[in-house]
């Protein structure tokens, strides 16, 4: 009786220690309501990688834009009095004619559906253009599509940050050369108020900015030593262009 005790002790200490081993290994599997959870269940298998939650919002938000940014490029390019006005105009019609496409493509591919009409304060932004008229409708048009853009560019770079879809990837890439071009050439109509567009991230934001400190006393700062490669080397790429800063409108 003694050594059958002995034994059932043993069992019962092996299956506690096998317990013990296996509890971290399920929990870890089992991480319910963390991100990299969250980031599962709301994603999709395809042939081009996992299609997320933000992936999906992203191909919405393309089609979305173009919904309303074209018809408004087509109106500014026959209203607008000054010719920066329509020349951005020009450049949303044909930006977003070629982006619409490629979305639209993606799309199909990766069997997401994408809506048809411009949403309710889209379609409310394109009725207050239409009852503005002269430099009035210029400041909108600038402010409103400038406003927009800004907004979508920065989904834009957490899309082609995060994205594990190759799709996706490729349409971040010439989305964010669109919209860029299309920030630049609104800017460039003179009318983009940049208080007002500091003022609005401002409040949209909870964090307190932090920055490096300005120098005391009205001093020169110190100045810094350039970042240049070391040794002696020979390379192929060449620095992107500086922009152009437009000049202020009159």
């Amino acid at each position: 009786m003694r050594r059958i005790n002995g034994t059932a002790l043993i069992i019962a200490a092996l299956v506690a220690t096998l317990g013990a081993l296996a509890y971290p290994v399920w929990s870890y599997a089992d991480r319910s309501g963390t991100g990299e959870a969250n980031l599962n269940a709301s994603s999709v298998a395809t042939q081009w990688g996992p299609l997320s939650a933000t992936d999906r919002d992203f191909l919405v938000k393309v089609r979305l834009a173009g919904l309303w940014e074209l018809p408004a490029g087509q109106q500014a390019i026959q209203r607008a009095p000054s010719e920066a006005t329509k020349a951005a105009g020009d450049h949303l019609v044909v930006g977003h004619t070629d982006l619409d496409r490629r979305a639209r493509d993606v799309a199909a591919k990766l069997g997401v559906e994408l809506p048809n009409q411009p949403t309710e304060q889209q379609q409310g932004w394109l009725r207050e253009l239409t009852a503005a008229g002269g430099d009035e409708y210029q400041r909108k048009f600038a402010n409103l599509l400038r406003a927009a853009h800004g907004k979508v560019f920065a989904l834009i770079a957490q899309v082609r940050h995060t994205t594990r879809n190759s799709l996706i990837r490729q349409l971040a890439s010439d989305a964010n050369q669109t919209v860029l071009d299309h920030i630049t050439m609104l800017e460039g109509t003179g009318f983009v108020d940049f208080d007002g567009l500091a003022r609005d991230a401002a409040g949209a934001s909870t964090a307190s900015p932090s920055g490096p400190p300005m120098s005391s006393g009205g001093g020169v700062p110190q100045v810094p030593v350039p970042a240049t490669p070391s040794g002696d080397q020979s390379f192929t790429s060449r620095p992107v262009p500086p922009t152009m800063e437009p000049l202020p409108h009159p």
